[in-house]
């Protein structure tokens, strides 16, 4: 029987394969003694290795991308728990398959939760939204349909961007490139760059843009700024492929947090929202997200939507319903969103208040440079400035994790680990160049 990976790896004459194979203790070959070692796991995953293997009792990890409480704890939020009690008492409720787009009215409650209840594409039933596996889910969906059905197969990214987009964008068949984003001389947005960058992309590129709070900067456009890229977006033909992963966890409304979508659509043209209620409702995993698109016609619209389908069939077939019940829960009974808002906000502005009173500890200790990124910058992460040499050196000495980049998690700060990491900071700074 011939390996069905035959074609991807070494072929049966490889000596190297052909001595493991009658060397087998079974005397049965391995077809898939020729898959190679992976790479070398990425600087995040070994972030988090490291700091697990670590023994000492005041270690502190601001590499993961989740919330944690002022006692450092991951927070289920009152008002989840709440719906799965009442899940859980439904009677009616069961475990069956979900469609191959999910559950309809998650669909329809988490299209309308990023477009506004006003929205115009929604009146005119341009609008196509389907269930996904969170984010990433929603990213790789989006991709494939994008790689099989867009003229264009060229897709931008900003520099510096989520870990995740690259290898997710690639694997679905399109080319990737990067705009410029981050400005390391002022810690803040190359706007300059990025405009340039995307005048120059050719005429159908995919653009993706984070809707707030960037990942990995926490550098975010101003409303002005948005415009002026929605314009140049527009005019050079461009399809705007967005992010949504942390509304209303950079201000603490969900409104303002979704301006920039909202601006986008606003125009008529078309455009491509990634959904996930990872951050926002702590649903990390339950795995729940939607992919979102706005169409220019209704027609367009019944199309894609078939098209959506025979991606997803042969990939998952159906998404799971626990995480998508828990969200139309909330999201259909006002009390419970109202309940939602104020957990989210509580969330939002504990954050706020960790970039400022790192800041503050910053300062106090009379650390050399300008610090005020911290408190300009938004959402759940911080790009410090720090170097991969001291972040090594930080962790060595201080037991303090963080992604070789320099970006901290604020929502794995407390009041009692701040001057830890201020410390810290202090000490790399004046020791190590």
């Amino acid at each position: 029987m011939s390996s069905i990976l035959s074609k991807v790896l070494p072929a049966a004459e490889d000596p190297v394969l052909s001595v493991h194979t009658f060397q087998s203790k079974d005397l049965h070959p391995s077809y898939l003694l020729c898959c190679f070692f992976g790479p070398i796991l990425p600087f995040y995953e070994r972030v988090i290795f490291a700091c697990r293997d670590d023994p000492c009792p005041v270690k502190l990890n601001l590499s993961v991308g989740a919330y944690r409480t002022e006692e450092g704890k991951p927070l289920v939020l009152e008002v989840v728990r709440r719906a799965e009690q009442q899940l859980a008492n439904d009677r009616s409720c069961d475990k069956g398959y979900l469609p191959i787009d999910g559950l309809a009215d998650f669909n329809k409650l988490g299209a309308k939760l990023i477009l506004g209840d006003d929205s115009h594409a929604l009146e005119e039933n341009r609008v196509v939204t389907i269930q996904c596996l969170s984010g990433t889910g929603s990213l790789r969906v989006g991709a494939e349909f994008l790689a099989k059905h867009h003229q264009q197969s060229v897709i931008y990214v900003p520099n510096p961007t989520w870990g995740n987009h690259p290898s997710i964008f690639t694997l679905a068949g399109l080319s990737v490139q990067y705009f410029r984003y981050y400005d390391p001389q002022t810690r803040g947005l190359d706007f300059e760059g990025m405009l340039e960058d995307l005048g120059a992309a050719p005429s159908g590129a995919i653009v993706v843009l984070q809707a707030c709070a960037h990942n990995p900067t926490g550098i975010d456009p101003t409303l002005e700024q948005w415009e002026q890229i929605r314009q140049i977006v527009r005019s050079k033909g461009l399809l705007p492929f967005f992010d949504n992963a942390y509304q209303g966890f950079a201000s603490g409304s969900l409104d303002s947090d979704a301006q920039s979508v909202r601006m986008f659509v606003a125009d008529g043209g078309e455009c491509l929202i990634a959904q996930s209620f990872a951050k926002n409702m702590g649903l990390y995993g339950e795995r729940i997200g939607a992919l979102t698109i706005v169409c220019t016609s209704e027609d367009v619209a019944r199309k894609v939507h078939g098209q959506l389908l025979l991606v997803v069939r042969p990939m998952y077939l159906t998404p799971p319903i626990h995480g998508a019940s828990i969200v139309t829960t909330i999201l259909k009974n006002s009390d419970m969103y109202k309940d939602w808002t104020i957990e989210l906000k509580g969330m939002a502005d504990r954050i706020i208040s960790m970039r400022q009173q790192l800041y503050e500890a910053i300062q106090a200790r009379g650390t050399p440079g300008d610090w005020s990124h911290i408190i300009k910058q938004i959402g759940m992460f911080s790009f410090t400035g720090l170097n991969e040499k001291q972040v090594r050196w930080m962790a060595k000495e201080y037991h303090i994790y963080m992604t070789y980049d320099g970006r901290i998690s604020m929502a794995g700060l407390s009041s009692k680990t701040v001057p830890q990491l201020a410390d810290a900071i202090h000490a790399a700074i004046t020791r190590i160049p």
